[in-house]
């Protein structure tokens, strides 16, 4: 076994990764505070070549040094909008034709492995100590809420994001291949 070096990766450009299909998958972050936490979400959606994110309220942006932190770049590649109110955000995303789902614990949230799509889909991830804004939910086509056994109800927002990026793009991205 032999690790790979970068020219196995075949890595693509900044120029090529802009150029290049999307999965027509957007992350909503409502009042995240973690540059950290930012950064990381930037380059798993580099990873999964997502179409967008959309930074909204206290959420920064980029250039934050202690983004590129974690991003490593990703700010870079990954198209980002700011919106100063969420709700904004929601109302044009569904103007686009996108279902809105909030990562969310609440009574009628449905079990990650439970959702299935093949439409355009935009998720929101809120606040690290408050969630999503709970006046967000009503605008939204549902919560999902990925499953957890531990004595812990909680998962940091950057490996929130992680799972259920990777979920949707299991799903989204046999229709539309990414290339």
């Amino acid at each position: 076994m032999k690790k790979r070096s970068m020219d196995d990766l075949g890595r693509i450009s900044v120029e090529q990764f802009k150029a290049a299909d999307k999965l027509p998958l957007v992350v909503v972050l409502d009042n995240v505070r973690s540059l950290n936490n930012i950064g990381s979400v930037f380059r798993t959606s580099d990873a999964f070549r997502i179409d967008r994110i959309c930074l909204c309220g206290i959420t920064a942006t980029p250039p934050h040094r202690d983004i590129h932190k974690t991003a490593l770049g990703a700010e870079d590649s990954v198209t980002w909008q700011y919106y100063e109110h969420t709700a904004d955000c929601l109302a044009q995303l569904k103007a686009e034709g996108y279902q809105i789902y909030a990562v969310e614990q609440v009574d009628e949230s449905l079990s990650l492995e439970q959702f299935s799509t093949q439409r355009p889909t935009a998720v929101i991830f809120g606040n690290e100590v408050d969630g999503v804004d709970e006046t967000l939910l009503p605008l939204c086509d549902g919560c999902l809420e990925i499953p957890q056994y531990g004595t812990k109800h909680s998962l940091n927002i950057s490996i929130a994001a992680g799972i259920v990026i990777w979920e949707l793009w299991r799903q989204l991205s046999p229709t539309h291949p990414l290339q």
